[in-house]
């Protein structure tokens, strides 16, 4: 997608006109217009000269944004796109107008009503005071002239604008307040004192001047709360850092960030902001990735590790290779997606647009017959013409054409700052309408990968013996279930004898030699080979099995010394995200490759409605398709082997931690490896949506009661007869108040499920139960060892409503979690019933 920078639209009806004139340009595909940031998004074949060319013909002005992968000019180049220009501008003129205008309204208003004093050279001078207003009102028109060259050229342009509506009616008021002047004058030389007075009331300067006046006011609070609305992606921007400290013949230089090359070597004192993605080669620290990932906890750096441009380095000092730079950073990506996003439409835009092509027209043409019936029905021209010109300033475009972008733009942000990144408007929109979710299971709602999570001693053996055999036998193997066992004894301090004869066997089996003894370890297929295999532990590692765990067995000579089983395990969130999207009416599926009976397991404890096992990756697509005749499905992954199911689903979301590939083809990108994201992102499209949604109803609603108003339709029903100044005030607030209103998104709670509710279930999927997630703490005692917690695990899990159990014999304790309600009574008989006695209950 080419942006472009587009000048002089000043309401929804320009940003259509625009659109609608690069539509039409040749080789043209899509073509966006965002009335917000004043900019364009084209996609296609057609010139950048020719798009330039059409929007000059429309009336208006268009540059290229010109790509960089100088990160600080490209950034500098977006943040001075962002700028708020126009509130300063518009601040000056409305002082500027206020000064005359309230001198004119004491003239006209305040003497001639109320009263008040004026010099006494205008006493019975009513040629005076009606100059003197004419005069002032026409310094209010000056300092406002932008609205008549606008709306005139428009006019010219067959494509009237908002600033047409206003000019339009300042300059009717303004004629006709002329023409009575000198009907005036001429009735006071005749000496017909009677038609003076007439046509002294017939004077509509202050109407002009308070229209002009009240608009610009309405134009300044819209400009100062639209340039709000960019402020999230303004702070993105302000994160890059201007310079960078590099490495160069041993010898350290500040340089600006645009001269930094991949491979460079540079350092980050404490407190200094990180330049360019990189990885570390050496030192520790703690850096803050809250502004990339909205994680508050500082995330610890060591040898190896990646780091981001634009995070904060706390508390260390590191040496770092730059892997990334310019605009292919992390950051540079995230304020990308961002702009793209702003830059495009989601389709509950296209009705406002429609209506926003054809409304200035209609007005126009409503105005005028406005004036026509009140002619003939009788009226004089001066009040059928306040009638027409109520019509011309009471409606406003604007505020349709900001329905959508301001809710947009603010959403957007929300999710930036949360490390939500939503690609276009339309995924912003979408994601909330979806009725089921799949989620992979390797990497999305499991770690990704294995770890330990049981071991079983054999008789005479306790738990460190067991570790230490293991990991002298596993130390050479390069296995990932290796790796777990590796892992875990290095977590408990352990160090590895050095074993000989060190072998890999067929039948999924390690050998080898420790003082004079033979090791073996492997599946038990293999151990049963070699040695005799008890039959109560066979029993414990079929449990096992089903648990969704890979149980390893290992024996030394011919005496089985224990089970280590080793299991991808789930994610400490995923339980509870999964419990909030059932609770939102989503039906959550979950796909892996797993055997059916694993699946389960891993199925039953994360809590998802239903599990397709034996999906291979390339399977998965297929799989997407299926669910799609039941209804709308976001797709989550993080693999390279997610990519094609991502692109097929309604809406793709990429775990942020996953490969660039899976990335590339989602909609929707979580910087932070954590499920409770996606209902987080649900939450936000949903809230989005709703916002839209009001804005859109009151944008409708103000135009559709207010024109009827101007026009007079309730003077012979119910009396009710409305001012142009009115009219002009009511114009400057609707706009203002459809941005407020967006602005109320900056405080939405999106990880808050108190809120939520179910949408309507457009899938064919009925009747799903709602989850409750709920847990309990049982504190045990009698509980010995690793056999102990299998037991009571077991039979906690066995009751109909615990979701998972988590036992430790070491603390003495059961973290039960419920999908809904189970008595304590039926916990503690449960735990009673296999030898232990549950204390205390806590909740």
């Amino acid at each position: 997608m080419e942006q472009y920078t587009v000048t002089g639209m000043s309401c929804a009806a320009c940003s259509a006109r625009v659109e609608k004139a690069v539509s039409g340009v040749k080789g043209v595909t899509s073509c966006s217009v965002s009335l917000l940031t004043n900019s364009m998004g084209v996609e296609g074949t057609a010139s950048a000269e020719e798009i330039i060319a059409a929007v000059r013909e429309a009336g208006y002005g268009a540059a290229l944004k010109k790509g960089n992968n100088n990160q600080t000019a490209q950034l500098s180049s977006e943040e001075d796109a962002l700028k708020d220009r126009e509130t300063p501008v518009l601040k000056k003129r409305l002082i500027a107008s206020l000064g005359f205008w309230i001198v004119l309204m004491y003239v006209s208003m305040g003497h001639m009503m109320w009263g008040w004093p004026l010099l006494s050279f205008f006493d019975g001078n009513h040629m005076a005071m009606g100059l003197l207003q004419l005069l002032l009102t026409v310094i209010v028109m000056v300092i406002n002239q932008k609205f008549f060259i606008s709306g005139f050229k428009s006019l010219w342009h067959r494509a009237p604008n908002m600033d047409a509506l206003v000019a339009l009616g300042a300059t009717a008021a303004f004629g006709y307040s002329t023409f009575a002047l000198f009907a005036m004058t001429d009735a006071q030389v005749r000496g017909n004192m009677d038609a003076v007075m007439t046509y002294m009331h017939e004077l509509y300067f202050e109407s002009a001047a308070t229209i002009l006046t009240l608009i610009t006011l309405g134009k300044m609070l819209e400009a100062r709360s639209k340039g709000k609305t960019t402020n999230a992606l303004k702070g993105l921007m302000k994160l890059a850092p201007k310079t960078a400290t590099l490495l160069r013949d041993g010898m350290e230089i500040t340089v600006p960030i645009e001269q930094v090359a991949k491979g460079d070597v540079f350092v980050v004192r404490p407190g200094e902001n990180i330049p360019v993605d990189g990885t570390v080669l050496e030192g520790n620290s703690a850096v803050d990735e809250s502004s990339l990932t909205g994680e508050s906890i500082p995330v610890d750096k060591a040898a190896g590790n990646p780091v981001s441009a634009g995070t904060l380095n706390q508390s260390g000092f590191l040496r770092c290779e730059a892997t990334r730079v310019g605009e292919d950073t992390t950051l540079s990506q995230i304020i990308q997606m961002v702009s793209d996003a702003a830059a495009t439409k989601p389709p509950i835009a296209k009705v406002a647009d429609k209506v926003s092509g054809v409304f200035v027209p209609a007005v126009i043409a409503i105005a005028v017959v406005t004036v026509m019936v009140w002619l003939l029905a009788g009226q004089t021209v001066g009040f059928a013409l306040a009638r027409g010109i109520s019509v011309l300033v009471i409606s406003c475009p604007c505020a349709l054409g900001l329905a959508t972008p301001v809710a947009i733009m603010v959403g957007n942000g929300m999710g930036a700052k949360n490390g939500i990144l939503f690609k276009t408007a339309v995924s912003l929109e979408e994601t909330g309408k979806v009725r089921i979710v799949a989620l992979d299971k390797t990497g999305t709602i499991t770690q990704g990968e294995p770890k330990v999570t049981d071991i079983l001693p054999a008789e005479d053996v306790d738990e460190t013996e067991l570790l230490s055999i293991t990991y002298a036998l596993e130390k050479k193997s390069e296995h990932p279930l290796a790796r777990a066992i590796h892992q875990r004894a290095e977590q408990d301090g352990l160090t590895a004898s050095e074993v000989q004869q060190f072998q890999v066997l067929p039948g999924n089996g390690l050998t080898a030699s420790l003082d004079g003894t033979d090791l073996y370890g492997g599946s038990y297929q293999f151990i049963s080979g070699k040695i005799q295999v008890p039959a109560k532990m066979k029993e414990i590692s079929e449990q096992l099995s089903e648990e969704g765990k890979t149980p390893l067995f290992f024996a030394r000579d011919s005496a089985l010394c224990g089970i280590i089983a080793v299991a991808d395990t789930i994610k400490d969130d995923s339980p509870r995200a999964i419990a909030e999207m059932r609770n939102m009416g989503i039906h959550v599926v979950m796909l892996t490759g797993d055997n059916e009976r694993t699946a389960k397991a891993i199925g039953a404890k994360a809590g998802v409605n239903e599990v397709m096992a034996g999906v291979l990756p390339d399977g998965k697509e297929s799989v997407i398709r299926e669910l799609q005749q039941k209804g709308k499905v976001i797709m989550v992954g993080d693999g390279i082997n997610d990519a094609p199911a991502l692109t097929s689903a309604d809406i793709g979301i990429a775990i942020g931690a996953g490969a660039d590939v899976a990335i590339d083809a989602a909609d929707v990108v979580l910087m932070k490896s954590r499920l409770s994201d996606v209902p987080a992102a649900i939450r936000l499209s949903r809230a989005t949506l709703r916002n839209i949604h009001e804005n859109l109803f009151w944008a409708f609603i103000y135009n559709t009661i207010g024109i009827p108003l101007a026009a007079g339709v309730f003077i012979p029903l119910l009396g009710w007869q409305l001012n142009p100044m009115f009219a002009a005030a009511a114009m400057s607030l609707s706009s203002f108040s459809v941005v407020t209103n967006a602005l109320r998104l900056n405080f939405f709670r999106m990880h808050d499920s108190k809120r939520d509710q179910k949408g309507k279930n457009k899938s064919n999927y009925s009747n799903l139960k709602e989850t409750k997630i709920m847990e309990k703490t049982l504190k045990i005692e009698g509980m010995m060892c690793g056999h102990c917690e299998m037991h009571t695990q077991k039979a906690l899990e066995a009751l109909n409503g615990v979701t998972k159990a988590e036992v430790s014999h070491k603390t003495g304790t059961a973290i039960v979690t419920l999908e809904k309600e189970v008595s304590d009574d039926a916990l503690k008989q449960a735990v009673a019933e296999q030898g232990y006695q549950v204390t205390d209950i806590i909740y």
